[in-house]
């Protein structure tokens, strides 16, 4: 089914293998994808979603387990990472929709990984959400997610460095943007509510 040109608007947040200190021989691998559907129209997160990965070439540390909440055993029952773009793609419209993530972490994060043979499974419609945010409120620095919602003055819905969670949050975060008409290519400042304003 067809939907509207620029309505919907994938908000992403990964997170990735980690360790306190260097680990020799492993690299940084996407374990989570957190996922939430924004409805810029209708100015409201109107999906979450959350895709497990397992890695292939790094394991998960005790220090990304307390971090993230999650295990290897857990992990190790997701999707490759092949497995998880195609899934994007074929249900989510990845590659159609714009999306956006905080910072450009995630974007390099796909990219590095898929230059291993796997297709890409955005298109180049990306916006960083910290920089907008930023602009959007003439800060003199970029916030960090956390910092953007104590700055706006909205609650952090879950737990922090869950992908989903922090989508969902993220996705807050787009919508105060987009009620101050700030939204890069979004559908405008007419709409009912859904982002609070803050700062």
């Amino acid at each position: 089914m067809d939907e509207p040109f620029g309505r919907y608007l994938n908000v992403v947040d990964v997170e990735a293998t980690c360790w306190e200190h260097k680990a020799p021989g492993q690299v940084h691998e996407i374990i989570e994808i957190g996922l939430c559907v924004v409805d810029l129209a209708a100015r409201r997160r109107v999906a979450k979603h959350r895709v497990l990965v397992r890695p292939e070439r790094s394991r998960v540390s005790g220090f990304c387990t307390e971090l993230t909440g999650l295990t290897q055993d857990e992990v190790d029952g997701g999707l490759s990472f092949a497995e998880a773009c195609a899934l994007l793609e074929r249900e989510h419209r990845s590659h159609n929709r714009a999306w956006a993530s905080w910072g450009d972490y995630d974007r390099k994060q796909f990219e590095r990984q898929c230059a291993g043979g796997v297709r890409y499974p955005f298109g180049r419609r990306h916006t960083n959400a910290k920089a907008a945010y930023s602009a959007a409120h003439a800060l003199p620095r970029r916030l960090g997610m956390a910092g953007a919602l104590r700055h706006a003055g909205l609650p952090l819905e879950g737990r922090h460095h869950s992908g989903a969670d922090d989508a969902w949050n993220i996705g807050a975060l787009v919508l105060d943007v987009a009620g101050r008409g700030a939204w890069p290519g979004g559908t405008g400042a007419a709409g009912g509510g859904g982002g609070a304003s803050g700062g």
